[in-house]
């Protein structure tokens, strides 16, 4: 059974920083494209980023540029997201995602954690 476990939200303060961990089992993460995406309520979900499972550097969507730092450790088979100069508007449930092939496709999710950033 593949599942997906996000754990390291919480609370903190607007230009603080977070360390989120994917925690999966049932595939191996380092043969597969994953993400991390977001989605805060009433809105849409946000892709964050993506590794593909071979080699090069992580993609970003614009907002997570120079701010989110997604990594992989395949031989614990854990995803982490480090999140720095949090915002008030990164508040948002985030996600791993799981693709479908090594460069990208469907995906399915964890269950999420919240982050929520307020002073």
């Amino acid at each position: 059974e593949i599942q997906l476990v996000e754990s390291g939200g919480g609370l903190v303060q607007p230009g603080g920083s977070l360390r989120l961990s994917c925690a999966a089992s049932g595939f191996s993460i380092s043969d597969y494209a994953m993400s991390w995406v977001r989605q805060a309520p009433g809105k849409g979900l946000e892709w964050i980023s993506r590794m593909d499972s071979v080699g090069g550097s992580p993609y970003y969507g614009d907002f997570a540029k120079g701010r989110f730092t997604a990594s992989r450790d395949n031989a614990n088979n854990t995803l982490y997201l480090q999140l720095n100069s949090l915002k008030l508007e990164d508040t948002s449930m985030y996600y791993c995602a799981k693709h479908a092939t090594p460069h990208g496709g469907t995906w399915i999710r964890g269950q999420g954690t919240q982050v929520t950033v307020s002073s």
